[in-house]
């Protein structure tokens, strides 16, 4: 199944279900397009003159290194979406990750879908996370991004307790998918390379089709020429201006 039909699935459903239901999925709306529009700090839209560059699902040992790599070899920063269950498998990678000058940011314990997790799970899950990238890294992270961009009532209110900053994305490369390709990953997003937009983009294929990220990986340094070329920063949230 698809991203979208996982989340107009988990949509539908509760909204048919009871206004209960519905208010715990109501949030979660921000995920449409038009939504997001209308809800620009929850997109993610930031400064004019900047592109905010985010890489979610990892830390991936067979393939955030080599993201890791190249963001070095380009001089550029960017913010990591990262899963609890990724970082406490290789911790070194989080500490790497901080230590070469790139935001670390919560993604969530397990990559669950949050309107259709058990009560609990998942505000216990971006808790723990919190905890451990603090334990791991030496820092608190200010973002939270949930699974399938499924902001849920209680993902958001778990969210805010932590101190974090629910954010979206405004422009996506569809990087997951198994017919997925460089040139495609940059023509889906090409459409979204303007000031202010948050980029959506994948350095693990945990969640994807196995190898996906090499297409990501690829794109890369045509995203980033663009960006400069058209004179704008390219970087993490926290030098984007977004504000809570």
């Amino acid at each position: 199944m698809s991203r979208r039909a996982v989340l107009t699935a988990a949509l539908l459903g509760p909204a048919m279900a009871g206004p209960a239901l519905l208010g715990h999925a109501l949030p979660a709306a921000t995920w449409l397009r038009p939504v997001r529009r209308l809800t620009p700090r929850i997109a993610g839209r930031g400064g004019p003159r900047h592109v905010a560059l985010t890489l979610d699902d990892g830390p991936d040992p067979g393939s955030t290194p080599h993201f890791l790599d190249e963001l070095d070899r380009l001089d550029c920063r960017a913010t990591f979406f990262v899963l609890g269950t990724m970082l406490r498998r290789v911790p070194s990678l989080g500490r790497r990750i901080v230590g070469e000058g790139h935001e670390i940011a919560v993604h969530g314990w397990h990559h669950d879908n949050t309107l259709t997790t058990r009560p609990g799970r998942t505000s216990a899950g971006i808790r723990d996370t919190v905890h451990l990238i603090e334990d791991v890294c030496g820092v608190t992270p200010s973002w939270y991004r949930p699974p399938y961009g499924a902001l849920s009532t209680e993902a958001l209110l778990g969210a805010r307790r932590q101190g974090l900053h629910p954010v979206l994305w405004t422009a996506w490369g569809k990087d997951w998918t198994a017919s997925a390709t460089p040139a495609s990953v940059l023509e889906t997003l090409a459409p979204g390379l303007t000031g202010g937009a948050t980029l959506l983009l994948h350095d693990s294929d945990v969640t994807a089709a196995p190898g996906a990220w090499k297409s990501t990986l690829g794109a890369l340094p045509e995203v980033v020429a663009r960006c400069r070329a058209a004179a704008l920063t390219v970087g993490p949230l926290r030098d984007h201006g977004v504000h809570p």
